[in-house]
């Protein structure tokens, strides 16, 4: 009988619970809908109820939200006098208080709290930044400074509130005043400044007329003087100039850091990588040489040294714009170079480009051959230098119809670096004679090995290719069409670019409506690009666009469509459109992160460069 009473007590309680949790759960959701509907005079019994039994914020802010929108002032003063003297240490209920009396338009007694609270704090960074909060959520922006900077006066410089202060200044447009805010947080931690570096990206703009970046400028020059011994300004000053893409400016602000700290020419290599990167030829090539200029015995000479002639090099393939004269300015270039440091496993990048030049620039295919097989028996040579010239070698033999040399080379990498991406590298090449030679099916099956490379850029072209064979097998039972259109691609790769468009322009005659004409147009369009025929290119590209939106090839013609509308004939507004076509109507395109990194910078004005990740340390006059 005892052991029943027992059970019969345990449910009642348990029902009692149950009952109690259910009714408060029902009463906080109808608050809650009541609130969400603005039926305050309805939610207001509800959270006067559970504030009541429950000392939860959400319940105290909605509660005292429900006074102030039904005008019921005096209870509101009530909530939250209670709540400041059941609190006294969480200062932030005297901005609710000031509140209160400012709404009620008690003008006075909402000036004296905020200032007595305001006066009256105690040396805690929590307690200060927590009545900052509160002021601003009521959009007290004067009294939330004033509480941050009587905190910094409080906490005599353990912690200055630069950051937050900044942030206060630039709501009320007091840009002067944000800006000293920042560089003020570089005097308290140089460590700061990746922090406002990524402030600065989003504050500074927009900035139409320049006056916010000029204005920082100044300040920068300021605090060089004012703090000569700390780089963090000038390396704030050669950051402006990146994101103004003025790259000479940083040159001369980094050189003369460089000068100052007898820093030997790491932040001019640094910064002259950055310069190739944006094709800023020029001040690439001022910062090497300047680098070269301290003499052989500088740690940095060799490199500076090889990577002057790769900036030639680069500027010369990358702007296409290069005469007879300039080709043989750069032999002469890369072989004083290599007399000067000699032939080694160091220099052997250098005896890959200087191969490269005689291939495919000034016609000597034997003097690149006779020079990558010596350059593959030097000792010293790592096994991926040596992989890395078979490839280069492969590309000469396949450049000169030397297919089945090209081939054995390739396999030879393919096999040696399986898992490897020079092993990826030679494989799809393989796949590609394979193609040349009309062996389709083994071509395919390579190739689609190859969908899963950890490169993006072998997967998708082994995608393409892929894709391409696949479409045009079995259309035509002598795969003609594909057969004509792999050999006028071999063509163009062996610079045979008027055989080659003579064979795609009679293809797409032969074949008006068949699927490997877009194919033909890409075709089309590499090869009147590379012959600086630009309207050519152009209208390659944008039939490509009109004709073919959901081939597989359409992603790729929006986008070099952009980069020659970009960089080729300077029409930023028009290659926005296209990176923005890009980015909406094809978002798994392997050119997305590039499309939207060029797309923001054509939006915002700003260069972005993250200069953490480029090591870069700068200073100025």
């Amino acid at each position: 009988m005892k052991s029943l009473k027992i059970i019969f007590l345990f449910v009642l309680a348990n029902l009692f619970a149950f009952h109690s949790f259910a009714q408060k759960s029902t009463d906080e959701d109808l608050a809650n809908q009541y609130f969400s509907d603005k039926e305050y005079d309805k939610a207001v019994i509800y959270f006067e109820k559970l504030h009541n039994k429950n000392d939860n914020p959400l319940f105290y802010n909605r509660l005292l939200n429900c006074y102030i929108e039904l005008q019921e002032f005096k209870n509101a003063e009530k909530l939250v006098k209670r709540q400041i003297k059941n609190n006294p240490f969480e200062v932030a209920y005297n901005a609710d208080l000031a509140h209160v009396y400012k709404v009620e338009g008690k003008e006075n007694e909402a000036r004296q709290t905020a200032e007595k609270t305001i006066k009256e704090l105690i040396p805690n960074q929590q307690l200060i930044q927590e009545l900052a909060m509160a002021f601003l959520r009521y959009q007290e922006l004067d009294d939330a400074k004033e509480t941050y900077l009587q905190g910094r006066k409080i906490l005599k410089g353990t912690y200055p509130f630069n950051f937050e202060l900044a942030q206060i200044y630039n709501l009320q447009g007091k840009t002067e005043a944000m800006l000293n805010e920042y560089l003020e947080a570089l005097v308290f931690q140089e460590s700061f400044i990746q922090s406002v570096q990524n402030a600065l990206q989003t504050v500074l703009y927009p900035d139409e007329d320049g006056s916010k970046k000029s204005l920082l400028k100044t300040l920068l020059l300021k605090n060089i003087q004012k703090y000569p011994d700390k780089k963090v300004f000038s390396e704030m000053l050669i950051w402006v100039y990146i994101q103004e893409e003025n790259f000479n400016g940083a040159f001369i602000q980094a050189k003369a850091l460089d000068k100052r700290f007898k820093e030997y020419g790491q932040r001019l290599t640094a910064l002259a990588e950055l310069c190739l990167e944006n094709k800023d030829y020029e001040t690439a090539v001022k910062c090497y040489q300047y680098v070269i200029e301290k003499g052989p015995d500088n740690f940095y000479y060799i490199s500076a040294k090889m990577e002057l002639v790769n900036v030639y090099n680069q500027k010369i393939v990358n702007e296409k714009n290069y005469t007879e004269q300039d080709l043989l300015q750069l032999e002469n270039t890369y072989l004083s170079t290599l007399n000067e440091l000699g032939r080694t496993a160091t220099t052997s990048p250098l005896l890959r480009g200087l191969a490269r030049l005689y291939a495919f620039y000034l016609h000597q295919p034997q003097k690149a051959i006779d020079m990558l097989t010596e350059a593959k028996e030097m000792g010293g040579m790592k096994p991926q230098d040596i992989a890395q010239i078979k490839i280069d070698l492969a590309d000469v033999y396949l450049f000169v119809d030397e297919i089945w040399e090209a081939s054995l080379l390739y396999s030879q990498v393919e096999k040696e670096f399986k898992y490897d991406q020079l092993g990826e590298t030679a494989k799809f090449k393989n796949a590609k004679i394979s193609f040349y030679t009309g062996d389709f099916a083994w071509s395919k099956a390579q190739l689609d090995v190859l969908k899963a490379s950890t490169s993006k850029l072998i997967a998708n072209d082994a995608m393409q290719l892929s894709i391409l064979i696949t479409d045009n097998i079995g259309i035509d039972t002598t795969q003609a069409p594909l057969l004509i259109y792999a050999k006028a691609d071999l063509l163009a790769y062996q610079n045979k670019q008027i055989e080659a468009m003579k064979l795609l322009d009679s293809l797409a005659e032969t074949f008006p409506i068949h699927t490997i004409n877009d194919d033909i147009l890409y075709k089309k369009y590499e090869i009147n690009y590379h012959l600086k025929n630009n309207a050519a290119a152009i209208e390659n590209l944008q039939k490509i666009i009109d004709n073919y939106a959901y081939d597989i090839l359409a992603d790729d013609a929006i986008y070099h469509l952009a980069l020659i509308y970009d960089y080729e004939q300077n029409d930023k507004e028009k290659a926005k459109e296209l990176y923005k076509k890009l980015l909406f109507e094809h978002q798994d395109s392997v050119y997305g992160v590039d499309a939207r990194k060029r797309y923001r910078e054509l939006q915002t004005g700003v260069n972005i460069i993250n200069i953490n990740e480029d090591k870069l340390e700068f200073e100025a006059n």
